[in-house]
């Protein structure tokens, strides 16, 4: 199956930080692929700006280095030679007067004008008044930040605020990649396109809902920084909390911005309290890797894993539990969703076995795809024996596309932003109301003065993360790549 590719308008898109980590990986490849796909109209213009002292050529050059470094393309191909004309540099000081002028003369009058804060959230308020304030950005201009949203409410609502002196709401897109995921977005598909799912979707039916992110490596080259967050802040409030919202919200009355984003909002609200009992932290200590050290703080408290039991108040999913869990240095790396119906309330069939729960499972990455686990008959002859098979569908087997033709999620998501299409971007509200909800939890550890649970790289996590489940006579899935 061919995608079909819909080009975007003309536009200038300005990248401030284009000589760092995440634009060499991520953005400017991301927009070399969409280019080559043929979805960026070679009239626009991609503009990076940074506090180094380069020329247009020199940053064509360390583009090309950075594309041909995170993607198969070779360095003589002609399409990569038509994208870097598209290039422009101008050297910005984010808080000072260079550069400044030189950027508002390379803005084209007719052309949809976006800006990228690929920067640290402290720059955001001075990139964003120097912008409004001298007349390069217009009523039509987006700007997209980056992750983290602040680090609790209150920062998270001066973060808002700074933005909102500057910019209308429907001008901001504030970015996770996790739900530019094609799997991502498929789970709305699932949901809302499909009457075998729907009429299923609630606490009658579906016993429980696992959420896992998983991660192999550690956070050493990283711990200064990963160490004032932790794994709450890092993943549980933004990139699993989207996850849980798609999963567990009403049905929008449109697949519109707004709408999809104000049923979001209705089941951030409605999450209970979590009480200490029903939370599990740990840190990776062991053999050839260490949290502590790593982190360069031998009495840090701050979290590489978690696990936690979140309960929903509302009539849909009254009853049935939601257990999130994420973690660096585990057994292998993935990220699934893992929806558990109900057993049949009653067996006909006597002695062939006891059938078990059906199952869903959503996987991110790797291997993006589906699972949907049901009971057939045993083949063979001497009666009725029943056993559980996995009805499998991989994208890259069922769409006929290997991996290297998934468009990333930074590549559908920027695109997004050119047409002006906010749905899969979080609004300030979400943001706040997902922060209100994860603050006490953090406030109640940092008040207990508790350690972490210590965990060997390489396992599962804590113990402690098991008996969470099996209090409730479940058990987590097996963590596998």
């Amino acid at each position: 199956m061919v995608s079909r590719v819909i080009p975007v308008e003309d536009f200038d898109l300005v990248i401030f930080g284009a000589t760092g980590d995440l634009a060499h990986r991520k953005i400017l490849p991301g927009l070399f692929r969409r280019f080559e796909a043929g979805q960026i109209p070679p009239s626009s213009r991609i503009i990076g700006a940074a506090r180094t002292e380069q020329d247009d050529d020199a940053f064509r050059a360390e583009t090309l280095q950075a594309i041909c470094e995170h993607t198969t393309v070779r360095k003589d191909d002609p399409r990569l030679a038509e994208f870097l004309q598209l290039l422009g540099y101008v050297a910005i000081d984010a808080k000072g007067e260079g550069g400044w002028q030189a950027l508002k003369d390379r803005m084209r009058k007719g052309a949809v004008h976006a800006f990228y804060f690929s920067v640290a959230p402290a720059l955001f308020g001075d990139i964003a008044e120097r912008l409004a304030g001298r007349g390069i950005a217009d009523a039509n201009s987006r700007i997209v930040v980056e992750k983290p949203f602040g680090r609790d409410l209150a920062s998270a609502r001066a973060l808002n605020a700074t933005l909102a002196q500057h910019f209308d709401e429907h001008q901001i897109y504030r970015i996770d990649h996790y739900l530019g995921k094609e799997t991502v977005q498929n789970l709305m598909a699932v949901r809302f396109a499909n009457v075998l799912f729907e009429p299923l979707w609630n606490a009658q039916y579906i016993d429980h809902v696992q959420i896992t992110v998983a991660e192999t490596v550690g956070v050493a080259g990283r711990g200064s920084y990963y160490d004032k967050s932790g794994a709450i802040r890092d993943m549980i409030q933004n990139h699993m909390m989207q996850l849980l919202c798609l999963i567990a919200m009403e049905p929008p009355y449109h697949f519109d911005p707004d709408a999809v984003r104000d049923e979001k909002l209705k089941v951030i609200r409605a999450l209970e309290r979590v009480e200490p009992v029903d939370i599990v932290r740990g840190q990776y200590q062991g053999k050839g890797a260490d949290y502590l050290a790593d982190a360069g703080d031998r009495d840090s408290r701050t979290e590489s894993y978690v696990a936690m039991k979140v309960r929903i108040s509302n009539w849909r999913w009254q009853g049935t539990p939601f257990y999130l869990r994420t973690g660096k240095k585990l057994r292998a790396r993935t990220s699934e969703i893992a929806i558990t119906f109900k057993e049949p309330p009653h067996s006909i069939f006597d002695d062939s076995g006891t059938p078990k729960a059906n199952e869903l499972v959503i996987r991110l990455q790797p291997n993006e795809g589906m699972n949907l686990k049901v009971m057939i008959k045993e083949p063979g002859p001497g009666g009725m024996r029943l056993v559980q098979v996995p009805l499998d569908m991989s994208f890259a087997d069922a769409l006929g596309a290997d991996g290297a033709d998934m468009p990333d999620a930074y590549e559908r998501l920027i695109m997004d932003v050119i047409r002006g299409n906010q749905t899969l971007f979080m609004r300030g509200d979400e943001v706040e109301a997902a922060w209100a909800w994860t603050d006490p939890i953090i406030n109640a550890w940092e008040d207990s003065k508790r350690r972490p649970e210590p965990y060997d790289p390489g396992s599962s996590g804590p113990e402690e993360a098991l008996r969470l489940m099996h209090r409730d006579n479940r058990r987590w899935r097996e963590i596998r790549g």
